[in-house]
């Protein structure tokens, strides 16, 4: 299969193209500086060089390439626009993909995310049955306000595209991580303590970098249309055990940071709403239908194997 994968330079992306090289795929990479696309050569991709916010250059690509795998996001317009801005040029791409697609039958996957403000809700794990919550302008300014992006994904389905999201913890964790675990041991190290919220006993799950990979390229060879895949290792690790694990690592201790200080400046500061999260979640339906099993070292594992704490 020749695939398109965009954001191929990124954490995720950088393990997808070489998984599906492996498999036999044909990968052609979206770049838009001669930086990105010698760092998909050196993956192994082929290069068209472009960017994802030129929709009509997209449409093309798209429609040349048997499938495209999306995992690049509009974090350039953050800045200036918030996450408001992002969901919405996000949209824009999802229907140019969908014009792109329509009745062809071709697989289109699209990273999401696990969990958000409004799942806690459901008093269980959540399944891969569960469809992303509603946003809308009440969730202006949240994470929830992106599910439209996710939902346009599945409704791509009616239209014959065989469009499915991989749902992605916080943690996706790997020797070339930079997002929210380094962060947490960034922030541990600045304050000379480990935080957790309250008790800590909110459940995060996490995956590694390479059994995303994995799954990325089942969803892509034999997901059905309109699904939702969840790419955890295991329901969650609580919060606590988390920063626990980081402040043995560091030599820090692990604190309570109590409800009722929490969201004042202190400790989390721009984490603090993210951190409460509850975001248990199964990966049942995941495994059995596409036969996908996480093989690689857990979180607390990985942790100990020094990459997240270099010496020195």
């Amino acid at each position: 299969m020749h695939v398109l994968v965009t954001g191929g330079t990124g954490h995720i992306g950088s393990y997808i193209i070489p998984e599906l090289i492996a498999a036999g795929h044909e990968v052609t990479g979206l770049a838009r500086s001669d930086k990105s696309a010698a760092a998909l050569i050196a993956l192994g991709a082929k290069v068209r060089r472009g960017d994802i916010s030129e929709l009509e250059g997209l449409k093309v690509a798209a429609a040349d390439a048997d499938g495209v795998i999306h995992v690049a996001h509009r974090q350039d317009l953050l800045p200036t626009g918030g996450i408001d801005a992002v969901a919405a040029a996000e949209l824009q791409i999802m229907l140019a993909y969908g014009e792109a697609l329509a009745g062809s039958g071709k697989p289109l996957v699209v990273s999401g995310s696990i969990g958000g403000p409004g799942w806690e809700k459901l008093g269980r794990p959540a399944t891969e049955e569960d469809p992303s919550l509603p946003g809308g302008d009440a969730y202006k300014g949240t994470l929830r306000v992106r599910n439209i992006v996710e939902t346009t994904v599945i409704g791509l389905a009616e239209r014959g595209v065989r469009s499915s999201i991989v749902r992605i913890p916080t943690i996706a964790h790997s020797t070339t991580d930079v997002a929210f675990l380094p962060l947490l041991i960034g922030l541990a190290k600045e304050k000379g303590v480990i935080g957790y919220p309250g008790e800590g006993a909110n459940r995060w799950p996490a995956v590694h970098a390479r059994d995303l990979a994995i799954l990325f390229r089942l969803a892509l060879e034999k997901g059905e249309a309109g699904k939702y895949w969840h790419g955890v290792e295991s329901e969650g690790i609580r919060f606590r055990e988390i920063a626990e694990a980081i402040g043995s690592r560091l030599g820090v201790p692990a604190v309570s940071i109590p409800a009722d200080v929490l969201m004042l400046p202190g400790y989390f500061g721009f984490l603090a709403n993210l951190v409460t999260l509850d975001l248990p979640a199964s990966n049942l339906i995941t495994r059995q239908t596409l036969g996908w099993k996480p093989v690689q070292p857990g979180l607390l594992e990985d942790l100990d194997n020094g990459h997240y704490f270099p010496a020195g």
